[in-house]
């Protein structure tokens, strides 16, 4: 089997825990982060609404980051009511913390956690209302979902995306100094940056297979130009990793 030389696109902290346990599986990487996280100072209003969140019958967290800026903020005081993540890594983030969270083992997507009986049933009761964690300008899917079954949906958003600041030619002189044969992307806000990084050089960027968590980002990759794309069905280590090792990096 070919061995792989993978880019890593995660914000830096993750990348550089995704990194150990490539290097641990004897895969090398190399770390560009695309995405920048930014908290957003939280408004009185939204402070009263992270503090009572007793009047909800499921809080939602989509990411990392939501979750560890939601535990920084309400410090120990956690109410006991249904919470739920998109995938594992984020439940692990408010498991640290003592939370029982519902998260979706088939996938890390919307899509996958929507199919959640536990949800279903939170959401079952009459005026259910859903508060959804989450970043500055987020998906729509899931309150819209939510909302066709009949739950009232607020946001509370804790943090802005951003792509760092890099110089021209960036991302292909970083692929063709390390001698990289992959690519790696955990959201579709990552895949956009990847693109507005590459610009003119997209084209041959594109050629790289490129793994991805979900099949929604999936399509987006096709849909962009990307001739080789992996679904990892899953954003963590351990599903990157079984990706990897399931395809030759001569072949793919």
């Amino acid at each position: 089997m070919t061995e792989w030389r993978v880019l890593l696109t995660r914000p830096a902290e993750e990348s550089t825990a995704l990194a150990a346990s490539l290097s641990d599986a004897g895969i090398f990487s190399s770390s560009l982060p695309l995405l920048d996280i930014e908290p957003l100072a939280l408004t009185p209003g939204q402070q009263a609404v992270l503090h009572d969140l007793g009047r909800y019958c499921a809080v939602i967290v989509v990411s990392k980051p939501a979750a560890r800026l939601a535990v920084q903020q309400l410090g120990q005081a956690w109410p006991q009511l249904p919470w739920f993540s998109v995938g594992a890594a984020t439940a692990q983030v408010l498991a640290d913390h003592g939370l029982n969270v519902h998260y979706p083992l088939t996938g890390d997507d919307s899509e996958a956690l929507l199919q959640l009986p536990a949800l279903s049933e939170a959401i079952a009761r009459p005026e259910a209302r859903v508060l959804i964690l989450r970043g500055e300008g987020g998906r729509e899917l899931l309150a819209e979902r939510l909302r066709e079954q009949g739950a009232s949906v607020d946001y509370l958003e804790l943090y802005r995306r951003f792509l760092p600041a890099y110089g021209a030619g960036a991302l292909m002189q970083r692929i063709q100094l390390e001698r990289l044969n992959g690519l790696v992307v955990s959201s579709g806000q990552g895949l956009l940056n990847l693109q507005a990084l590459a610009g003119a050089e997209w084209p041959q960027v594109a050629q790289l297979p490129l793994f991805v968590p979900s099949p929604r980002v999936q399509e987006m990759a096709r849909a962009a130009g990307a001739e080789k794309v992996v679904d990892c069905r899953g954003a963590s280590a351990a599903a990157l990793l079984v990706a990897l090792r399931s395809h030759d990096a001569a072949t793919l």
